[in-house]
């Protein structure tokens, strides 16, 4: 198969190799996917420049999200996968090999199920960002009729927590930092929209929570809102948050977190239970067969420009996702 690896960490130019390989086989449990889209994440990025898997593994295909057609299984898998079109979560993630290849395998449980009214292209955007969504908003207990505030709610995982938050029952407050991202996440159908950069946003959470602050932050930025995030909480409530890339180590006023009983939990998606990605496949399945969620793409690669596709990540603001065209299949 063709593919695109790298045997070193660093700058994408500078470490990616495109050549043939040979097609990899399922073992069991699992199955092999014909890739159709690959999406790169900021994940992707991070794990090719640090090198952070290499010490495991000798050689790393890159890209943990993708969709395509399950056409081999292994051992312990029904047959009758074969043919189903399938969205895929985390193929790289402690694994050597991604989707940045014509062909990938990867645990039978990690190939959902993408349903016919929904692109490839759709289903590539899945992954990394809807499950971290799921995730933020469900890892402490059901949300119907909570209040949860949404940090970043027009970026990859926000428009995503958006659209699940409304779906679970739950009001829905969430921040862009532009008009036009303001106006898209109100179209997503959050209940109040503010903008970070000019609004105060204490206040005007406070005015619409008559005082008392929501149940629960979903949060994209620890370091730069963990000072205002107590006012923002409710006694008893929890800041969940996946990111904090502006401030690796933040400050944390822990005195006002205390006297209001306010929890934090900082996660990866990797580190996960098993039973908590299940359900989280499980429960963004149904949203699509029920058309509750949607997707936004913001550039399409051919294959021949994987290189191109990962500098875009690291070097423009991306108003969607970023997806690789691998091959027409289907």
């Amino acid at each position: 198969m063709k593919a695109y690896w790298y045997e070193r960490a660093g700058a994408a130019p500078d470490v990616f190799t495109f050549g043939e390989i040979p097609n990899p086989e399922p073992g069991s449990g699992e199955v092999r996917v014909r890739i159709a889209v690959s999406a790169v994440n900021p994940t992707d990025c991070k794990r090719r420049e640090l090198g952070r898997e290499l010490g495991k593994f000798d050689r790393i295909i890159p890209n943990n999200d993708g969709a395509g057609i399950i056409d081999a299984v292994g051992d312990g898998v029904d047959i009758s996968r074969i043919g189903e079109r399938v969205w895929l979560f985390g193929a790289q993630a402690n694994r050597p090999f991604g989707t940045a290849a014509e062909y990938c395998v990867v645990p039978q449980s990690y190939a959902s199920v993408l349903p016919n009214h929904e692109s490839f292209a759709n289903g590539a955007c899945l992954g990394v960002p809807a499950v971290t969504a799921h995730r933020a908003l469900y890892a402490d207990g059901d949300i119907n009729g909570l209040t949860v505030l949404i940090s970043g709610g027009s970026g990859r995982v926000g428009r995503y927590a958006t659209q699940m938050a409304k779906a679970g029952g739950a009001t829905v407050i969430a921040t862009a930092g532009s008009d036009e991202r303001c106006n898209h996440v109100r179209n997503l159908g959050a209940d109040y929209v503010f903008h970070y950069r000019k609004d105060d946003l204490v206040s005007r959470v406070l005015d619409v929570t008559d005082g008392v602050g929501v149940d629960r932050m979903v949060d994209v930025a620890f370091g730069a809102n963990v000072a205002a995030a107590p006012q923002l909480i409710r006694a008893n409530g929890w800041l969940t948050s996946y990111s904090s890339d502006g401030f690796s180590k933040p400050e944390v006023p822990f005195l006002d977190f205390m006297y209001k009983n306010i929890a934090i939990r900082p996660f990866s998606i990797y580190g996960m239970p098993e039973n908590a990605k299940i359900n989280a496949f499980r429960q963004i399945g149904e949203l699509l067969a029920r058309g509750r969620l949607s997707h936004r793409v913001s550039c399409t690669y051919p294959f021949k420009d994987m290189i191109s596709a990962h500098q875009s990540i690291e070097t423009a603001d991306l108003f969607g996702v970023c997806l690789v065209e691998v091959a027409k299949v289907g």
